[in-house]
């Protein structure tokens, strides 16, 4: 196959991947290799604690990963930009912008 060629993706969603999973959050990490995120759910209402090291009284909020994707560091601006487009479309459609 020649590299001169466009590429045209066909990109196949299994049935059980179409409802996607609801994120609350994500929490974005790196090695030097990849790029991690870990998208996470709240699991329970928060609780209060005391710290047993400090005594000082925290908020606890059980929450669980729904979803980790790992990318290579080249994919990030990839990403950064699709999702820079998509958020200034969304402000578009929808009159919102969001919180400073």
């Amino acid at each position: 196959m020649s590299d001169d060629l466009p590429q045209q993706f066909e990109i196949d969603l299994p049935p059980d991947i179409i409802p996607g999973n609801y994120a609350d959050f994500a929490n974005v990490w790196h090695t030097p290799t990849v790029f991690v995120m870990d998208f996470v759910t709240l699991a329970q209402p928060p609780r209060e604690e005391t710290n047993e090291d400090t005594g000082e009284r925290v908020a606890v909020v059980p929450a669980r990963v729904v979803s980790r994707i790992r990318i290579p560091p080249e994919q990030v601006f990839e990403l950064a930009k699709a999702l820079t487009q998509q958020l200034e479309y969304w402000e578009q459609e929808t009159g919102k912008r969001s919180p400073e």
